[in-house]
């Protein structure tokens, strides 16, 4: 029995070792992927380095275009703030000019609607007493030139009661350019 219980034993450690053989060669093969994945590993790591580092250089360099678009996009702000009072007064007067031409042209349109006016004839003013001029006066006067009357204005000629074709022309040209400042402001 004795002999059997030997057997038994060296089979029993027979099949430990090859059980420990398998072990050991999966380990191996483990060990040889972790440090084929270790130099890779490493190469990325270095990757990832580089990549930190021009990351970094980008991020300054993104940092002092941000600060040169601040102070540009500032300086256009200022400039269209500029340009946007100028234009707002540059309206203001156009309205005014607007207004002004709105006045001309109903008043020539009053004035062609309206018969025309007779002149008044002309009158000559009565004569003024002479004042004596005082005493210190008197000597170092000269003696006023006389001045003859205006002449007579000759009567003018009754307009057409029709409106003449330039007042008309203007007052067109003033209603043309009302409906485009309206259409300007309405868009603006």
């Amino acid at each position: 029995m004795t002999s059997v219980l030997m057997l038994l034993a060296e089979i029993l450690v027979a099949v430990l070792l090859v059980a420990c053989m398998l072990t050991c060669a999966r380990l191996g093969r483990r060990i040889a992927r972790l440090q084929a994945d270790e130099a890779s590993m490493r190469r990325t790591i270095g990757e990832l380095v580089t990549a930190t580092d021009s990351a970094e250089r980008a991020i300054a360099g993104l940092r002092a275009t941000l600060g040169e678009c601040d102070r540009t996009l500032a300086e256009r702000l200022r400039t269209a703030e500029r340009y946007a009072a100028d234009l707002a007064s540059q309206v203001e007067a156009g309205e005014s000019m607007m207004g002004r031409i709105m006045q001309i042209v109903e008043s020539s349109r009053r004035a062609a609607a309206a018969p025309p006016a007779q002149p008044a004839p002309y009158r000559e003013a009565a004569p003024s007493p002479p004042t004596a001029p005082p005493p210190a006066a008197r000597v170092a006067s000269r003696p006023e030139p006389i001045v003859a009357p205006p002449p007579r204005a000759a009567p003018v000629p009754e307009r057409a009661p029709a409106a003449p074709p330039v007042s008309a022309r203007i007052s067109a040209a003033a209603e043309l350019l009302a409906e485009r400042a309206a259409r300007r402001i309405g868009r603006g």
